[in-house]
């Protein structure tokens, strides 16, 4: 969900940020309106009503027209109860994206235990992508969702079809169960999650942003490293059945408090969010950035994937091929903080 604002709120935005400058007056997700207060002309009517009078502005009403104007500036408190939606943002990519990264330990026993007879390695590699592609997908219904019900109600969907999908998959015995459960199902409530939290912090940030942005995201790179290595322990110990179990119940859990604890700014700034924009492809910056965003999480899904069952084709065990998934997103949860100081910084 991207967010462009209107010019009073643009001057207290870090340049770096600033998408109006990339993508111009459309957006790609969000655009802002001001609306006049009820019971109170514009500025240019009332211009208009002094030219027919005959009259001028005097500079009394030259300052209370600027005060007015300032009145109107929205300005982030820069943390406060920003942190506590850091927090939750952290959470919830723990909860989703961070346990969509352990399907890598769940597809390495599907395949060395051959879990669903009959069933090939691309039809379980597949349930992975599709659980990436059904977030990504439904992402417009979800940005719709919080435009007319709130973020809230967007968040609270995401925790009930994550839970159903991850205790769903624990019944399942052919490969069409798996692929609605883990595949459709999951993807599903990692995207209403996802797009319900992810325009959050940066309301309530303007000299921190970036860094908020980075601890936020780090928690699907600290959330995979914990669930890889979980999900093993607790398939090696439990079975996989009681894994998925409680990797349900624990996502709902946070995510649902969480998603209770998350508050948005959207009438403060005066958001309201766009489904779908098609002007954004007449854009090369856009084609240019959609373009790359294509290719990185191309490779980066495979990479994640396919680690810990590459780690058994050479001879590892089970349980270091999760230690290499893990550290894989360990990488990512030290690293966006970094990105996100520096990224302050060149502001």
């Amino acid at each position: 969900m991207h967010t462009s604002y209107p010019p009073s709120y643009a001057v207290t935005c870090p340049p770096v940020l600033r998408l109006k400058d990339i993508f111009g007056s459309h957006g790609p997700f969000m655009t802002i309106k001001r609306a006049a207060k009820p019971g109170t002309a514009s500025s240019e009517q009332q211009n208009r009503s002094r030219r027919s009078s005959g009259t001028t502005a005097t500079p009394s009403d030259v300052e209370q027209h600027a005060a007015t104007s300032e009145k109107q500036v929205d300005v982030p408190p820069d943390g406060g109860y920003g942190w506590v939606c850091v927090a939750c943002c952290f959470l919830i990519n723990a909860h989703t994206w961070g346990i969509n990264s352990s399907y890598g330990v769940f597809l390495s026993y599907y395949l060395a235990k051959n879990y669903y007879p009959g069933a090939t390695s691309l039809e379980f590699a597949f349930v992975g992508g599709l659980s990436i592609s059904q977030a990504l997908l439904v992402s417009p219904i979800a940005t719709s969702t919080t435009r007319l019900f709130g973020t809230k109600v967007t968040l609270l969907i995401g925790v009930g079809f994550e839970a159903l999908a991850l205790i769903g998959a624990s019944f399942t015995h052919k490969m069409w169960q798996l692929f609605l459960t883990q595949g459709v199902c999951f993807g599903f409530g990692m995207g209403f999650l996802f797009v319900g939290s992810v325009g959050v912090v940066p309301q309530w940030f303007t000299k921190k942003r970036s860094l908020a942005n980075g601890f936020g995201t780090a928690g699907s790179g600290i959330g995979g490293m914990m669930y890889s290595l979980a999900t093993e322990a607790m398939i090696q110990s439990l079975g996989v059945e009681w894994a998925f179990r409680i990797l349900g119940i624990l996502a709902f859990v946070v995510n649902f408090i969480c998603a209770l604890l998350m508050k948005d700014r959207n009438k403060a700034i005066g958001a309201s969010q766009l489904a779908f924009d098609y002007r954004l492809f007449k854009r090369l910056e856009f084609l240019l950035t959609l373009g790359w965003g294509f290719f990185s999480m191309l490779g980066y899904i495979v990479l994640l994937f396919s680690l810990p069952n590459y780690a058994l084709t050479i001879g590892l065990t089970s349980s270091q091929g999760s230690v290499i998934g893990a550290l894989l997103n360990l990488g990512q949860g030290l690293g966006r903080p970094v990105v996100g100081i520096f990224s302050d910084r060149g502001m």
